[in-house]
């Protein structure tokens, strides 16, 4: 089973509020050994964030050879007919390498009364504009007659490049999320898991889909990991502490059990932990200060990912 290792964005990580230290940043991704770019989805933040679809088109027309995803697009708060059309154009524009990641988006309920959105609905919503979403890449004239959304003969062009339509991989680690991803994903990408959650999430997915009468793919399980090299995983947990890493949503969960830190022995080490228990592709985001993100991407790209990417 090939391993596949990416660089995901978190926010805004570099020292300067302009775009070139970010396209600086994806020119070296693009040289790279690096796999692909994912960007988290944020519609509303305290703090600079790029809309993620708006961020997939420039990716398009920046790079050539590097696949591209969200990680992962809070599905209900935007409409599945314009999203639909969104990941069907950038796919089109950029010969197949959109890598759509949706889930039901975060707890924040300001965000869905921002965007006119009942947060009680965003499960059903979830579920019902991936099928419709599918149904628009794939048939002409859809007629779809759901309980929040409704077509009636509407087509979408052009179709995605990626046949029959581009995979749709399920973000989350409730037991809802391993159902959904069973049921009506292409894959599954989680964050803020374990090693050993891992395994047991690939497992609750494939009884799902076994029970819904399909499979996902073996090499369509995923991980969003932070990382961080320092001269010891000491040190690494020391300043990943300073900087709140891995404290702020699962305080319960010892630092390096989340966390890749230290020396890229290490890096690869947690890695190599997570590959045990079927995970294949990772999404891995520098968390560090911002004047260092250029240099820890480089050390990943360098000294990690191509230990992976042999096969």
């Amino acid at each position: 089973m090939k391993v596949r290792i990416g660089v995901g964005l978190m926010g805004w990580p570099f020292p300067r509020r302009e775009a070139a230290p970010l396209w600086e940043w994806v020119d070296f991704c693009e040289g790279s050994a690096v796999d692909s770019i994912w960007l988290a989805d944020r519609v509303v933040a305290p703090t600079i964030s790029l809309e993620s679809m708006t961020f997939m088109g420039a990716l398009a027309a920046r790079t050539r050879r590097m696949k591209f995803g969200n990680s992962v697009l809070a599905l209900p708060l935007r409409n599945p007919v314009v999203l639909a059309k969104e990941i069907a154009t950038v796919d089109f524009i950029s010969g197949g390498r959109m890598l759509p990641a949706v889930g039901i988006g975060t707890d924040n309920a300001a965000e869905f009364e921002a965007t006119g959105t009942d947060i009680k609905e965003r499960a059903g919503r979830t579920d019902e504009a991936m099928a419709l979403m599918r149904r628009l890449w794939t048939e002409n004239e859809v007629t779809f007659q759901g309980k929040y959304y409704k077509t009636t003969k509407v087509t979408v062009e052009p179709k995605p490049v990626q046949k029959p339509a581009p995979p749709i991989w399920i973000g989350g680690r409730t037991e809802a999320a391993f159902r959904r991803a069973g049921r009506l994903g292409d894959g599954w990408m989680a964050s803020l898991v374990t090693p050993e959650e891992a395994g047991r999430g690939i497992e609750a997915i494939r009884r799902h889909a076994r029970e819904a009468g399909r499979t996902v793919p073996e090499d369509h399980y995923g991980a969003i990991v932070s990382y961080l090299f320092a001269k010891s995983r000491e040190e690494a947990e020391r300043t990943a502490a300073q900087y709140g890493i891995g404290a702020r949503s699962r305080p319960e969960v010892p630092i390096g059990k989340l966390n890749a830190l230290g020396t890229a022995e290490d890096i690869a080490a947690l890695i190599g932990e997570y590959v045990k228990r079927g995970v294949t592709k990772f999404v891995m985001r520098a968390a560090c200060p911002p004047e260092q993100t250029m240099e820890q991407t480089r050390r990943l790209a360098e000294e990690v990912v191509p230990g992976w990417h042999k096969g």
